[in-house]
């Protein structure tokens, strides 16, 4: 069945940092991990998700994100001692860069990276699909992914270890009409996992997380209005929130997926098992 778009790179409601929130200090019980985190493209959706749930088992992140203020709320958020925020575009070197030169300047370290940055600026057949727009696509997508996985290798995983987990979608792995330059950018994620996931081994693993719709401003779309329908198509009865993609992450991002590399792991609440009805 054809793959419905995810809104994975985009604003959601229910994962959009609230100033007058507490601090998302490690959970009760939890010590702080002495580990850190890398997350791109996290000031607000799925991206600043995934950075709660790892702040909240006690990690330190360093966020990325295009809106500066959005990215300053975003960090108030999850805890200033917790988090560290680096304001740019995803696809530029000099902010990979940077990025990650603040996460070792603030702790040291970058155990882990999260590439989930993205975007998706377009819907229509790709038969009239403009070229630049597709290039601007896998530039942002994928090239600017591989650059944040080389330059944390470098930096700290090269020689102490880690771990990546790449944001790819369930456009990445079946059909997705009317998102197919999208599409595209997302199954090179899924065989750029696989290629950084053989070459960075033993020491660090790669894996990805491909997620089906999140609930998200982007995707309202194709929800608001008819949500009980939308949501048919799903066995486990609703749509994605970021914290689902959050949790997938953490473990991904854990000693529990020691085990665990060159996968993509679907998140998409069943959606799957209807192919072929």
């Amino acid at each position: 069945m054809p793959a419905t778009p995810d809104a994975s790179v985009t604003p959601d409601t229910s994962a959009t940092p609230d100033a007058s929130a507490k601090p998302a200090t490690p959970a009760q019980g939890s010590e702080p991990s002495g580990k850190v985190a890398l997350v791109t493209g996290a000031s607000r959706g799925i991206g600043y998700g995934i950075a709660r749930a790892l702040v909240a088992r006690g990690d330190r992140v360093v966020i990325t994100g295009r809106n500066e203020d959005a990215l300053k709320q975003a960090v108030e958020s999850l805890g200033p001692d917790r988090a560290v925020g680096v304001p740019g575009k995803a696809h530029d070197e000099a902010h990979q860069a940077l990025a990650v030169e603040r996460a070792m300047e603030a702790f040291g370290r970058v155990d882990y990276l999260v590439n989930n940055a993205g975007t998706n600026p377009v819907f229509g057949p790709i038969a009239d699909l403009d070229l630049a727009v597709a290039r601007k696509v896998f530039e942002t997508n994928v090239v600017s992914a591989l650059g944040f996985a080389q330059r944390t290798w470098h930096a700290w995983q090269k020689d102490n270890g880690g771990a990546i987990v790449n944001i790819a979608s369930v456009a990445g792995v079946a059909a997705s009409p009317f998102v197919g330059a999208y599409g595209m950018s997302k199954a090179a994620m899924v065989n750029l996992t696989l290629q950084l996931a053989h070459e960075f081994a033993p020491g660090v693993r790669v894996n990805a997380i491909a997620p089906a719709v999140v609930k998200t401003k982007f995707a309202a779309a194709l929800y608001e209005g008819r949500e009980e329908e939308a949501v048919a198509s799903y066995p486990l009865g609703r749509l994605g929130v970021p914290e689902d993609i959050g949790g997938a992450a953490a473990f991904l991002l854990s000693d529990a997926a020691a085990w665990i590399t060159g996968q993509t792991l679907v998140v998409d609440g069943g959606l799957f098992l209807n192919a072929g009805v």
